[in-house]
């Protein structure tokens, strides 16, 4: 029973602002001095900034990107700077540039898939001999063969795939298509931020390559963007980490702490707690008690009336409605706890997995386990004249909830309720 992975929108949406903001700003012909001067140094400073962050936080496969990007900028750069002095190319200029779009997404694309080992500076230093023994042998073969070398990379091999919009070698699409779907391949199997950072940093790369000597400043504010994506990630899952809870996917502790900082006057709090949770445990085992978290976690997460769902610790659960009264929550506590009872969780047989995908699919819908049910109890206390702090609401909330329990689990009580006054569908045995 593995946890299903969470696809967040807001994996995307900082790389993805950057991003997008990076071509709007790359794409006009003319900035003022400040922010002219701006980019120039902005790939530098967020190298040595970005680089020296990112490694604080043992995030070597983002340092290494910054590297790889901070290379392709460098090399590019002084081509670009040449082209707009003199007016005319470098008489490398195409061997670099078609070199640079090949390397540039397959480098990326190693990096961002080669996930980090236990020793990061032996990982770090792996990298570095990868890169170094890659750009050595291409600086080698170019010095000493330019016109072969610029005749491999710059071949149409498929020239029923060649379009004339391509302003890039047809091996660099080729080198940008591997290198997106091992990203998104990675991204898929392990949702993070910085995944979802490093895709659409390779998207900004594929965009600004063929613009370098067509927009005067694509190439310094792409990479920038790009750098500055790579980086703020770290920061974003950091975040994820301190405020998300990883098992269940929901708000933890500390968000809710927060939260309770900033509520007005009404507002309602539940307590949550799943039945006999520690003995379902050791009965069914620990992978099945995660399996259990994560089903009321995601029954939780739709909970109506405006209410939103943190994980409190433990099987605990609190869920927070904002600017409501106990009237307006306890129909919309009492559906979920509908929902979560009837629910049946199937245990499936190690011992007697099928053997392949045919034996899988002629099993489904036949009953291939014990199956079971998972109930909770619900305290739930509003803010008013007896409970004026957060942390008093809480505490009535969590009488609440002991009251429920006392009273048989499976079933919502309010604060200052006895057990004729619970809010309750059916009497369910503890």
């Amino acid at each position: 029973m593995r946890p299903r992975a969470s696809y967040r929108p807001n994996h995307f949406l900082p790389p993805a602002l950057l991003v997008a903001s990076g071509a709007v700003v790359g794409s006009l012909s003319v900035l003022n001095e400040f922010f002219t001067s701006l980019f120039n140094v902005l790939p530098t400073l967020l190298l040595l900034l970005g680089g020296a962050f990112c490694s604080v936080y043992g995030r070597v496969r983002q340092v290494a990107l910054l590297l790889v990007v901070y290379l392709a900028y460098y090399l590019l750069d002084t081509q670009v700077d040449h082209f707009q002095v003199q007016g005319v190319v470098r008489e490398d200029a195409g061997l670099v540039f078609h070199l640079s779009s090949l390397l540039l997404p397959l480098l990326y694309g190693l990096h961002g898939c080669w996930e980090e080992r236990t020793h990061l500076a032996r990982d770090l230093v792996a990298r570095c001999a990868v890169l170094v023994a890659v750009l050595g042998v291409v600086l080698a073969l170019g010095s000493r063969f330019p016109d072969g070398m610029l005749g491999a990379v710059g071949s149409v091999y498929w020239p029923l795939l060649h379009g004339d919009w391509m302003n890039l070698v047809q091996l660099a699409y080729l080198a940008f298509l591997l290198a997106l779907v091992a990203l998104l391949v990675t991204y898929l199997r392990h949702p993070r931020p910085q995944h979802g950072a490093q895709l659409l940093g390779l998207c900004g790369l594929a965009w600004m390559l063929p613009k370098v000597f067509i927009l005067p400043h694509a190439l310094h504010v792409m990479s920038s963007m790009v750098m500055l994506a790579l980086t703020a990630s770290v920061a974003h899952e950091a975040y994820q980490m301190a405020f998300r809870d990883e098992l269940t996917g929901l708000p933890g502790r500390r968000a809710l702490n927060e939260r309770l900082r900033r509520l007005g006057r009404n507002y309602v709090l539940a307590m949550t707690d799943v039945d006999h949770f520690k003995k379902f445990n050791d009965t069914y085992g620990h992978d099945v008690g995660d399996q259990v978290l994560r089903l009321v976690a995601s029954r939780l997460r739709k909970v109506g009336g405006g209410g939103k769902a943190y994980r409190y610790g433990g099987e605990e659960f609190t869920i927070l409605f904002s600017g409501k009264t106990m009237e307006e929550c306890l129909p919309h506590l009492e559906a979920v706890r509908q929902a979560i009872e009837a629910y049946q969780i199937r245990l499936r047989d190690p011992d007697n997995r099928p053997r392949n995908d045919d034996a899988g699919r002629a099993r489904r819908g036949v009953s291939a386990g014990q199956a079971v049910s998972v109930t909770i109890s619900i305290g739930a206390a509003e803010r008013d004249a007896l409970q004026r702090t957060p942390d008093e609401v809480i505490k009535a909330a969590d009488q609440a909830l002991y009251s429920a329990k006392s009273a048989g689990r499976n079933r919502v009580f309010r604060h200052g309720e006895n057990r004729r006054g619970a809010v309750r569908i059916r009497d369910v045995a503890g």
